[in-house]
């Protein structure tokens, strides 16, 4: 989570030097959803979310250097310099990214979960996206075909309250977001605190057993909120300094520290050692990608199809 945390603040002070360009949405309050789900499946599961995806995209275990280049449009990115913030992707470590438009990627969740039951394989996907997704077609598409063929898939909206400037219930017209799964899918739906990395452990743990044993998928509405702006171009005018302040109050990294420290595990100096250990990693991935050198002009015909038979020139 700390890793995940300085990572987002240092693409902030990189956006601000315009070192990245286009949109960029950060994860900063949200890195127990991340860190506590992907760490109660198995590496071989599959993960895909939407847009905000640094955080996913780390806890799955991706290098972060070739993360800050793919940010900074070098060759050496992840996506080699095309995808930017909304496309990382990883394909050894089944990270299926980063998709920027709003709930296209939850279709796509139902087609790895089928794929899965298809093969007979003992995996199961985590699909991420947020409130406003779920307002979306294809989010209902998704989600009927996964309730229909019972597909092995954990469907988690992070709730932060907020759909870009637009409050849930000013969006939705039932803010208890399971139910609208339950009875119109047979997807059963279950609360989690987002902001507490245990509760996410043990809820995701729970439902991807529920999902090897053949039930089908489930959904969970985790309760988080992001304290940074819907991205880097977002003013916040549609929330107070005050409401931020009172969510930071239960901050994850703040909470899983305290309980470290009460079970004995951890103490000041520990903390500040990994604060200053992390802080060193990221700088020096950042500078790495900074240096690193931008795709030629040929570079623009190749990851085009999936087989290299470029050029492709007319």
């Amino acid at each position: 989570m700390v890793l995940i945390r300085q990572f987002e603040l240092r693409c902030a002070q990189s956006y601000q030097q315009q070192k990245i360009g286009g949109f960029c949405h950060l994860y900063v309050g949200q890195e127990a959803v991340a860190v506590g789900s992907i760490a109660a499946v198995r590496k071989d599961d599959y993960v895909i979310t939407a847009y905000r995806d640094h955080g996913h995209a780390i806890a799955k275990g991706m290098d972060i250097h070739p993360l800050f280049a793919e940010l900074y449009g070098k060759k050496t990115g992840c996506s080699h310099g095309k995808g930017g913030s909304m496309h990382f992707f990883d394909r050894e470590k089944f990270f299926f990214g980063g998709h920027a438009i709003v709930g296209a990627h939850i279709p796509l969740a139902a087609g790895l979960g089928w794929s899965v039951k298809y093969r007979k394989e003992d995996r199961v996907v985590l699909c991420y996206f947020g409130d406003g997704a779920m307002n979306q077609g294809a989010f209902h598409e998704a989600l009927n075909l996964a309730g229909l063929f019972k597909l092995p898939c954990i469907f988690m909206v992070e709730n932060n309250g907020y759909g870009m400037g637009t409050h849930l219930h000013r969006a939705s017209a039932v803010t208890d977001l399971k139910l609208r799964t339950a009875d119109a899918y047979g997807i059963p739906g279950k609360d989690v605190d987002g902001m507490d990395c245990l509760a996410m452990y043990k809820m995701v743990s729970s439902a991807a057993e529920y999902c090897r044993q053949g039930n089908g998928s489930i959904f969970l509405d985790v309760k988080t909120y992001r304290y940074r702006g819907h991205s880097m171009s977002d003013p916040q005018k549609y929330r107070t300094r005050e409401e931020v302040a009172q969510y930071q109050q239960h901050d994850p990294i703040g909470r899983m520290e305290k309980y470290l420290q009460e079970k004995n595990l951890i103490d000041d100096a520990k903390i500040t050692g990994i604060a200053e250990e992390i802080h060193h990693q990221v700088e020096e991935a950042h500078n790495r990608a900074d240096a690193d050198p931008y795709p030629e002009l040929d570079d623009v015909w190749t990851d085009i199809y999936a087989q290299p038979y470029g050029p492709y020139r007319l």
